[in-house]
C-alpha cells in the first residue's frame, strides 16, 4: 500500500496548495482526504459488520470511491504540474486559485459521473460456440462472473439483474467466482439468497477468491441457500455437456486441471470454470472445449486495464488456443466504488449448437 499512500500524500499535498480556503478550511480538505484514505482498510475488513446496514454501505461506499477519485485526481494533477513546468499554464493556477480548484474538481466530477453510468450499463455480450460433437438442441447458456454482491451491490441491484436474465429464458446459468464481495452479512441481511431463488434457469458456480474473503463457511451457507450448484474441484454431468468446476487459486491445495480432467467423456462438450485465467496452455493441454474465467474486471477503470493486459494472456474477452476456446469476463457486478471507465459491466449469452445446425 505504498505507493497509494505516496499517491494519497501528493494529492493532498496539491489539493492543500491550490484551494483558495484560509489555513483551517486547507487542513480540513487534508483531514477529510486523508480520512477517506484511510477509512478504505476498514472498508477491506470485517469490521463493517459491526455497523448498522446504512452506515457500512455509506463508509464502503465513499471509501472505496475515493480510491478512484484518488486516481484520477493523482493523473490530473501530474498533468497539470507537467503543464506548469513546460510553462503552458502560469505557477498561480495551482495556488489558492478558484480557476485551478474548479478545473482539477470538474474534470474528476465528470468522469466519476460518467463512470457511474456506465457501470450501471450492462452489456449484452452474445457468444457462438459451435462442436462436433452430439447436441440434441441448440443451448442457450448465460455466463456470468464478478457479481460482488455486498454492501454496495444490494438486492435492490441485484432483481435488476434477475430480471434482465430472466428476459433471456435460458437453459443454463454458468458463474466464475467472486458471487460475494466481502462479507456474507449485507446478502443474508438483504435476503439476497430469495432473490437468487428466482433465476428461471439452474445455477452451476465455482469459487472465486472474493469467496474466501468472506469466509468459506459463510460463503458455501450462502451458495447452499441460493440453490446454487457449488463445483469445487468436481465436474457435474448436465445433460451433452461436462461441466468441470475448479476451485480457486487461494487454495493452494486444489486440483491441477490434468487431475480434473481424468477420466472425462470426451464425447461430450466439456466446459471448465475457473474463477482467475492463469495458464490458460493447462486447459487446451487436456482437450477442454471451452473455459469461462472472471476476475481481472479488466481493471474496472482506465489505465488499472492497461496493467492486467499485461499480466495476462487475456484479461478480458474471447480467445482461442487450438481447439480450446476461452471467454475471460469483465465481471457483471464491480469491487469498490461503482465506476467503469475504459471497461464495461457485461453478461454473455452464450449459443452452443453443432457444426452442422
Amino acid at each position: 500500500m505504498l505507493l497509494p499512500l505516496l499517491g494519497n500524500l501528493y494529492v493532498v499535498w496539491r489539493a492543500f496548495r491550490v484551494v483558495p480556503l484560509p489555513l483551517w478550511g486547507k487542513w480540513m480538505v487534508a483531514v477529510v482526504m486523508l480520512s477517506l484514505f484511510f477509512g478504505m482498510f476498514a472498508a477491506m475488513g470485517r469490521g463493517l459488520d459491526k455497523l448498522s446496514m446504512g452506515l457500512a454501505t455509506a463508509v464502503y461506499e465513499l471509501t472505496t470511491s475515493w480510491l478512484i477519485a484518488l486516481l484520477y485526481l493523482f493523473i490530473t494533477f501530474v498533468v497539470l504540474d507537467v503543464l506548469r513546468l513546460c510553462h503552458v499554464i502560469p505557477a498561480t493556477f495551482l495556488r489558492d486559485s478558484w480557476a485551478g480548484t474548479l478545473t482539477v474538481a470538474g474534470i474528476v466530477t465528470a468522469l466519476l459521473v460518467y463512470g457511474n453510468m456506465h457501470y450501471r450499463n450492462k452489456v449484452r455480450q452474445p457468444l457462438q460456440l459451435t462442436t462436433a460433437k452430439t447436441l440434441n438442441r441448440p443451448l442457450k447458456i448465460i455466463m456470468l462472473s464478478d457479481l460482488h454482491l455486498g454492501y454496495h451491490n444490494r438486492r435492490s441491484e441485484l432483481h435488476r439483474w434477475v430480471e434482465m436474465l430472466n428476459a433471456e429464458k435460458a437453459d443454463l446459468i454458468l458463474i466464475a467466482g467472486d458471487i460475494i464481495d466481502r462479507s456474507v452479512r449485507p446478502l443474508i441481511d438483504d435476503g439476497m439468497d430469495r432473490e437468487m431463488l428466482r433465476l428461471n434457469a439452474p445455477v452451476v458456480a465455482c469459487l472465486g477468491n472474493h469467496e474466501y474473503y468472506a469466509g468459506e463457511p459463510n460463503s458455501l451457507e450462502f451458495y447452499k441457500r441460493a440453490d446454487i450448484t457449488l463445483l469445487r474441484d468436481s465436474v457435474l454431468q448436465w445433460g451433452p455437456l461436462q461441466i468441470v468446476g475448479r476451485d480457486d487459486r487461494t487454495n493452494l491445495r486444489r486440483k491441477s486441471v490434468k487431475e480434473l480432467c481424468r477420466g472425462l467423456d470426451k464425447s461430450k462438450y466439456t466446459i471448465l470454470l475457473d474463477h482467475q485465467p492463469y495458464n490458460l496452455e493447462k486447459t487446451e493441454e487436456e482437450g477442454v472445449d471451452f473455459q469461462l474465467s472472471g476476475h481481472t474486471h479488466h481493471g474496472q477503470i482506465w489505465p488499472v486495464s492497461w496493467i492486467t493486459e499485461a499480466v495476462y494472456e487475456c484479461a478480458f474477452g474471447p480467445w482461442q488456443r487450438g481447439d480450446t476456446r476461452y471467454y475471460v469476463s469483465s465481471g457483471l457486478g464491480i469491487w469498490g466504488g461503482k465506476f467503469r471507465i475504459g471497461t464495461r459491466s457485461e453478461y454473455i449469452v452464450a449459443e452452443l449448437r453443432c457444426g452442422n445446425d
